[in-house]
């Protein structure tokens, strides 16, 4: 069950916003730099870091509101479960776990495609079968290390934790050493013009590679029911980790854009349009500490994906222990308890998406990792963010008694500033990726999501084919302490 009051409150505000950085910040600096900078055509590329930080901030006030006032763990399939239920029964939250089904492997591919992306700086001669060969290794080796009883992975963050840090923290200081101002702070004549439409393109695919980035900031409403005050400690951790993710990433941007031409980025054959820190590091402390760092990326892209899908892999599950998805993803390894059709599911589509994206990205204009970026963020903005923006609305009207002890501040702005983002990363997408289609990919998707949720609720006879099951759970729930 998804109650309120199931799991110890052990989690204070410093462990949450550790826990929501730790998330946020894992191969994405490391290898969206480069693509940050082509998207912009310059150094003013730091506007898409700070755009990615406002949308990351005013959606994560959304999801703070949502999360005070239902604090379970479930996090958006709690909300549109709650929301939603009035008219159109089960199809919100079967639909956002039919489409975390894709995004999540879809994140974990983006992580896999970083780790072979940095691999060519240690293995220069790779070839693109060689690449794929590594990439699916990395996957089999995930799900054979999954493949049994995991009763915390509370060592590997931690180890995940640290190895970022000293990795961020390595090409920071190193690239201050060599900082030349002029480089970073040159920006191309006419590199804001918003009468071009060129600059707006440019900006929607930076905002699209922005809130890849910060994806994370969301992780402590997932683990609302083990959070002490919650009305307090998760608005304030989604707060503290946008900002301080956001001071990271500027500093290693402008650092970055200090040592190396940012017109060597968009150089495929330049080492810096591949492995951006190892060329920081190898121009300033030489070739010996490039490779050192260069391994803790790789440790660091191959543990993402591992926590990633093994937290992924309890989503369906979940859902389908409730009764609103397919019930064989309940079902549990009958030795190691793990739910095994999750997991295969997730890891297959990771492997997929790695391959796919490898072979449709070949291009400068279309690299992998961008195509892989923009497919996951289209995918994901239909079921979960536009659907949770409107979940407030929803439920403002219709729970009026629910207990909100954080409500957004200077309502509905926020949110309307956050749907406005969400709908520039989607009007955009195909415009910023011919031929990839993520548009009508993700509509498509939808749609099949929709005849499967016909299907499961015909068997199961619920709404279209049944009653509705309305559940107030959090409505006459004891108030969670306000900040």
């Amino acid at each position: 069950m998804t109650g309120p009051r199931t799991l110890p409150r052990r989690i204070g505000l410093f462990q949450a916003t550790t826990i929501n950085m730790s998330q946020m910040v894992g191969i994405g600096p490391f290898v969206t730099i480069p693509l940050m900078v082509a998207a912009f055509g310059g150094p003013h590329a730091v506007i898409g870091f700070i755009s990615g930080a406002v949308l990351a901030l005013v959606d994560g006030l959304v999801w703070a509101e949502l999360g005070a006032a239902m604090p379970g763990a479930g996090g958006t399939y709690v909300y549109l479960r709650e929301a939603f239920q009035y008219r159109t029964g089960r199809l919100m939250p079967f639909l956002f776990v039919w489409t975390a089904i894709l995004f999540i492997p879809l994140i974990m591919s983006t992580g896999v495609q970083g780790l072979v992306q940095y691999l060519t700086y240690l293995w220069p001669s790779m070839t693109t079968a060689q690449g794929d060969i590594v990439g699916l290794a990395v996957v089999a080796l995930v799900l054979v290390l999954l493949w049994r009883r995991i009763d915390s992975i509370g060592r590997i963050t931690v180890v995940m934790w640290a190895v970022m840090i000293v990795s961020v923290a390595a090409v920071i200081l190193a690239s201050f050493t060599h900082f030349h101002p002029s480089m970073a702070f040159t920006w191309p004549d006419h590199a804001i013009d918003f009468g071009r439409g060129s600059f707006w393109l440019g900006f929607a695919s930076g905002l699209t590679i922005g809130i890849y980035d910060y994806l994370g900031y969301n992780t402590t409403a997932y683990l609302g029911a083990e959070l002490k005050d919650p009305g307090r400690v998760l608005p304030r951790s989604i707060i503290y980790a946008v900002l301080a993710v956001m001071v990271i990433y500027l500093g290693m941007q402008i650092g970055v854009l200090g040592v190396i031409d940012w017109h060597d980025m968009l150089d495929s054959n330049n080492v810096a349009s591949q492995s951006v820190a190892s060329a920081v590091l190898e121009k300033t402390m030489g070739k010996s500490a490039a490779n050192v760092v260069t391994v803790l990326i790789l440790v660091t892209a191959f543990a993402s994906v591992f926590a990633g899908l093994l937290g992924g892999s309890r989503v369906p599950f979940d859902a389908a222990r409730d009764k609103v998805f397919f019930k064989s993803f309940a079902r549990l390894h009958p030795k190691h308890e793990f739910p095994m059709l999750g997991l295969i599911v997730m890891g297959v589509i990771t492997a997929a998406g790695f391959v796919l994206a490898r072979h449709v990205g070949t291009s400068a204009t279309h690299p992998p990792l961008a195509v892989l970026i923009s497919l996951l963020t289209t995918v994901m903005v239909i079921v979960q963010a536009f659907a949770q923006i409107a979940a407030v609305v929803v439920l403002r009207r219709r729970q009026p008694r629910l207990a909100r002890p954080y409500k957004m501040l200077l309502y509905p702005l926020p949110a309307v500033v956050a749907a406005i983002g969400w709908a520039v990363i989607y009007g955009y997408a195909d415009k910023a990726n011919p031929g990839v289609h993520p548009i009508e990919w993700s509509l498509a998707w939808t749609a099949l999501g929709i005849a499967a949720f016909l299907l499961w609720a015909r068997v199961e006879k619920t709404w279209p084919f049944g009653p509705k099951q309305i559940r107030e759970e959090y409505l006459d729930a004891e108030p969670a302490p306000a900040s």
